[in-house]
């Protein structure tokens, strides 16, 4: 099973089947919270709807084009860190996440996205990540902006949340400014 180790309190752990109940805990514990910005809280109404999509990500880190990890603080499940997709042949990908309420202002987040890039850049030798946020999303915002990120732009009705379009923050790094 992959697993890294961020610091002494935060590792990725690679989600298994056996996680779909942590998982769908977690999400439902902050369902108000994580609605906000991510479009499909709503949809996960029991632990077994995460089996097809850990399914999935298993495939998808399988086939080398990506994964989904749980980002595990002092041994709890507290968000979720990934790769989208990886374009081999541009060498790119993105970076997505989420943490639960009552893990933020620990710095969980930028560390894990830090890392992150450090294995994009370091160990997959990829030349571009990116990251998209809510405009309006700015504890989103702050992880790229505080890791050093260009903010190279926005798109304009990127992302269609509950009944309504809104805007995203298009931030990249490219290996040789990381």
């Amino acid at each position: 099973m992959f697993c890294l180790k961020v610091d002494q309190e935060i590792e990725w752990q690679l989600f298994q089947l056996h996680h779909s109940e942590e998982l769908f805990n977690l999400v439902d514990r902050n369902r108000q919270h994580l609605r906000e910005w991510l479009p499909w809280v709503d949809n996960m109404a029991s632990p077994v709807q995460y089996h097809s999509i850990i399914s999935m990500w298993l495939k998808q880190f399988a086939d080398n084009n990506g994964f989904n990890a749980g980002i595990r603080y002092r041994g709890l499940l507290a968000g979720s860190i990934g790769f989208h997709q990886i374009d081999w042949h541009n060498r790119q990908t993105s970076v997505g996440y989420y943490l639960a309420k009552g893990y933020e202002g620990k710095g969980i987040m930028t560390r894990s996205v830090q890392a992150m890039v450090n294995h994009a850049f370091f160990d997959l030798k990829l030349n571009r990540v990116e990251i998209r946020c809510g405009v309006d999303n700015l504890k989103s915002r702050a992880i790229p902006e505080r890791l050093g990120f260009k903010q190279e732009g926005m798109i304009r009705d990127g992302e269609y949340l509950y009944n309504q379009y809104h805007d995203l923050a298009v931030y990249g790094m490219l290996a040789r400014h990381w």
